[in-house]
């Protein structure tokens, strides 16, 4: 396969676009910035982003790189099938229960970072331990996202992926040091608007390719391939709750998502940008399914692919690449790449700033350099970006090994972090005694369950675990089973630390917290 020209310079165009629409971000937050403190404007865009770019930001935030690939992914998968593709609801759920639950507490007290509440309950110190989950989370995603975009172009291009990784990276990294949330939220206008239409662009072609079956017909009929429906088998019930329930309320304790609803002008406007961006998800779900569908109904021998199917190869993570190249136009995938390059980039950004965030304000600010001055934040929030951004782009080069590492931070983000920002917001008396043991609790339960795709063999064998093809899968819910334990024993040993020492049953000289 040789060099696509024409892609490259339309790739190019895109990116130059983007950075473009950052550094005019940038200059215009600059403008916006007289009076108003500089480092609430990196952060959270000095609170002043309107509904309009403020939905399309939160919108463009979920919707990244792994969201789309890996929803035509499953509907694509054999053994999976649309019934498994849990993100979509998943996400509009959680987004419509932050808007519900979690925004007015969060705004009412001028919060900045979702690690505010935890520090002003639980301490610093405390704090400090809590930042590690979401921290490892925010970098092993950025990763995962360059590392998809990478393998992409090089399928599409047949660029090497290195060069797309250190291009991305580098793009990102500039126009979200330049503007904060300002370049975020305005290149995730550019961003989103691609997104849409390219992958509309994309679907007719593949689905009316003469190597391709009707989708409705295979949906629920074997053809190629087992119905792309899918089913949940009895036995994986608990497995699929136990998703279900990590996508809806795990999702909700990121920077990410806070950063969004921190930054708008409103209570209302906060609220209704988090319900409508939860719809927006939804419905931006459903090119990629078509283009999962389409994958399963293709006879991938009447393609210049060939036999085996990717399914076959073990390839499946790169079905809508595969769909694009070989079921589109060589002018329609070009088009397609900027769907997924827009895609990987609006969440990579996002990630980026919120990581470098909670850095300069939560860590920094609040326990390595209490007296620093706005300006001096600022600096090293910038530095943090860069430190992040090039370390996460490293990361990126052992792409699957950042994916397991990716979901097992985000398992304990849920784990951990979830049910200590409950207790912070909503249940009253919670201390720092009740947040450290919820904390060794919850990481030694997800740590001894162990993780198939990392080889750690789990020691908590929980019920209906199985050993399949040399792995133990644990089919009990335990992911949620851990965090409902976690949220009991921060308030059980709370309340129990705060009677010890109320009623003098333990010395008050030992109450180091």
């Amino acid at each position: 396969m040789a060099l696509n020209i024409p892609g490259v310079i339309s790739l190019s165009v895109f990116y130059t676009l983007t950075l473009a629409t950052g550094v005019w971000a940038s200059w215009k937050s600059k403008k916006d910035q007289k009076n108003r403190n500089p480092t609430e404007m990196a952060i959270v865009g000095g609170r002043n982003i309107n509904t309009f770019i403020g939905l399309f930001t939160a919108t463009a935030t979920w919707v990244g790189g792994a969201y789309i690939n890996g929803t035509a992914e499953i509907v694509y998968l054999p053994s999976k099938g649309l019934l498994w593709v849990q993100a979509p609801v998943g996400f509009a759920l959680s987004l419509l229960i932050g808007g519900f639950f979690f925004v007015n507490p969060m705004r009412a007290r001028n919060y900045m970072t979702v690690m505010d509440p935890l520090q002003e309950i639980y301490g610093n110190m405390m704090g400090s331990l809590l930042f590690i989950p979401p921290l490892l989370g925010e970098l092993f995603w950025f990763a995962a996202i360059l590392a998809s975009l990478g393998a992409t172009v090089r399928v599409i291009l047949d660029i090497g992926s290195s060069l797309a990784i250190i291009i991305s990276a580098f793009t990102v990294i500039v126009y979200t040091l330049l503007g904060g949330l300002y370049s975020v939220a305005y290149t995730d206008v550019i961003q989103l608007v691609f997104i849409t239409f390219s992958l509309g662009v994309c679907i007719p072609f593949a689905l009316m390719n003469s190597a391709t079956e009707s989708i409705y017909y295979t949906a629920t009929h074997k053809f190629y391939q087992a119905p792309w429906i899918g089913k949940i088998e009895k036995q994986y019930l608990g497995r699929w709750l136990d998703d279900f329930f990590y996508l809806v309320l795990g999702s909700i304790p990121w920077q990410t998502y806070f950063q969004r609803v921190l930054s708008s002008a409103s209570l209302r406007q906060a609220r209704l940008v988090s319900y409508l961006s939860g719809l927006g998800c939804f419905l931006l779900a459903i090119p990629p399914v078509l283009i999962g569908a389409a994958a399963a109904s293709t006879d991938w021998n009447q393609t210049s692919y060939g036999l085996p199917s990717p399914a076959e190869r073990g390839e499946s993570a790169m079905i809508l690449p595969f769909v694009l190249q070989y079921l589109c136009p060589a002018y329609v995938s070009v088009v397609g790449l900027g769907a997924i390059s827009a895609a990987a980039m609006s969440s990579a950004d996002s990630v980026l700033l919120s990581a470098s965030s909670m850095f300069a304000h939560n860590i920094y600010r609040k326990i390595l350099r209490k007296k620093a001055t706005e300006r001096e934040v600022l600096w090293i929030l910038r530095a943090s970006m860069l430190f992040f951004g090039t370390g996460a782009a490293g990361l990126a080069f052992y792409s699957y090994s950042i994916y397991d590492l990716w979901f097992l931070s985000g398992e304990l983000v849920y784990a951990l972090l979830f049910p200590q920002l409950c207790c912070a917001l909503f249940v009253p008396n919670t201390n720092t005694y009740g947040s450290a043991a919820g904390y060794l609790v919850g990481l030694l339960l997800r740590l001894l369950a162990g993780e198939p795709a990392l080889k750690i063999p789990p020691v908590i064998q929980y019920p209906a675990c199985s050993f399949v093809n040399g792995t133990y899968i644990q089919l009990f819910p335990f992911k949620t089973f851990t965090m409902l334990l976690t949220l009991g024993t921060i308030i059980a040993v709370s309340y129990l630390a705060a009677f010890l020492f109320k009623r003098n049953l333990l010395p008050r000289r030992w109450d180091v917290c």
